[in-house]
Order: structure tokens, then C-alpha cells, then sequence
């Protein structure tokens, strides 16, 4: 199974550089994300209203897209329990070279729980780190 992170999904709901491509990816069958990512999208979203990027319509059209995409399971919601911020801070360590961010290990470590075993993403600390870890990766950058 494929985990997307933030980073990656957000281009299948607002076009972004590398969106064809994410679509391509995810028309392939279902992906996981966590609720990290859900909150993360949130995040992004609601900042993109402050910027007047896009208007708050647009916003509430995402929000239930993506609450439709996980109903009809095409994304596979994981939870982010205790155990993924202990693997998370232990992945830090581990990846002592990599400048890994505290949520970005979350992400990481989320993606193992579920059992992926590829990572998609449009960060390029994520992709080296999701390498380093094993995982197929499918850049968005």
C-alpha cells in the first residue's frame, strides 16, 4: 500500500505542479494516510484562505471531498497512537543525518504501522528519509 503525506495529497485537491501525475497514482487503487495528514490538509487549506489563494467554498469543497474520498475508500485513514510517536522519535535518531521534522517522522512512522510500503510525497527531506527507511518512493517534485 502506498502512504501519501501531505505534501502529495493535496495536489489531488487543488492543481499544483505534479497533480496529473499524483492522480495517475492514486486512480491506481487505495492509498493510507493518517489523521496527521487530515489535519495537516486542514491546515493548509485554511491558509490558503488567509491568502486569498482560494475562498472559503473552495475550502468546504475540499474538506468534503477528502471525507468522501476516505468514506468510499479510496484513502485508508490510519490513526497516530503513542506507538508512532515513540517510533517517531526513534526514527529521528536513526536518521541522525537526515533534518527530519518532528511531523514529517510522525508521517514516517504512521506509514510503517499501517504496514506501506511505498511513500509518496513532494518533500525532498521526506523522500530521503522514506528511502533511507525502505520504502518505494513516488516523488511529486
Amino acid at each position: 500500500m502506498i502512504y501519501a503525506d501531505t505534501s502529495a495529497l493535496v495536489k489531488r485537491y487543488l492543481e499544483e505542479p505534479f497533480s496529473t501525475e499524483f492522480d495517475a497514482l492514486f486512480q491506481q487503487g487505495a492509498m493510507a494516510i493518517s489523521r496527521l495528514t487530515v489535519v495537516e490538509l486542514r491546515c493548509a487549506l485554511a491558509r490558503r484562505r488567509r491568502n486569498r489563494e482560494i475562498d472559503a467554498l473552495r475550502e468546504n469543497r475540499i474538506n468534503a471531498e477528502l471525507a468522501a474520498d476516505v468514506q468510499d475508500g479510496a484513502l485508508h485513514l490510519g490513526s497516530v497512537g503513542d506507538g508512532d510517536f515513540n517510533a517517531a522519535y526513534h526514527l529521528i535518531g536513526r536518521l541522525a543525518d537526515i533534518p527530519l521534522r518532528s511531523l514529517d517522522a510522525l508521517h514516517l512512522a504512521a506509514a510503517g504501522q499501517i504496514g506501506a510500503d511505498a511513500f509518496a510525497t513532494a518533500d525532498k527531506t521526506q523522500a530521503e528519509a522514506a528511502t533511507a527507511l525502505g520504502f518505494t518512493i513516488h516523488r511529486f517534485f
